[in-house]
């Protein structure tokens, strides 16, 4: 379990970071945080790509030869979210709906370069990462949440 649920964290990361920023300002990554002292902490920079080419080698065994066609993938990645990120003239909706893509291009890349146990663990993490965000999103103060004014679930004795 425990192999699991830093599998689940570490692919997270890799593809849930770019959605985090759509929330801050790209000035929020330097000098303490977003939100300052107000519970939530500072917020991490996003892993680079040999950060995240080391963390999925050792996730999915990749091969050297993998690895050489993987990092280009995430380097390129890496700089148009940021390139997004300092453009200041398009809307939250639109920088949101452009991280999304690109983060699926960078997903579809990479799995193209997984053999097929490899895409059967990609696509299981993938699975589940996009269970938790979902389950964020209607958890409490999201869609349906004990915060819209509905009725709370009654407490579990």
């Amino acid at each position: 379990m425990s192999s699991k649920r830093k599998y689940l964290w570490i692919l997270a990361m890799l593809l849930a970071v770019p959605m985090a920023a759509t929330n801050a300002p790209a000035a929020a990554y330097q000098g303490g945080g977003y939100g300052g002292g107000q519970g939530g902490g500072a917020r991490r920079q996003p892993p680079t790509p040999d950060e995240q080419l080391k963390r999925m080698t050792k996730e999915f065994n990749l091969t050297a030869d993998q690895q050489t066609k993987i990092k280009p993938i995430l380097v390129d990645s890496q700089k148009k979210m940021e390139d997004l990120r300092n453009d200041s003239n398009i809307d939250r909706q639109t920088m949101r709906q452009r991280m999304m893509q690109i983060r699926q291009d960078t997903n579809d890349q990479v799995r193209a370069q997984l053999d097929d146990t490899q895409k059967q663990e990609f696509d299981k993490q993938e699975q589940e990462r996009q269970e938790q965000m979902q389950n964020r999103r209607n958890g409490p103060g999201g869609p349906g949440g004990a915060d819209q004014g509905g009725n709370a679930p009654p407490p579990q004795n």
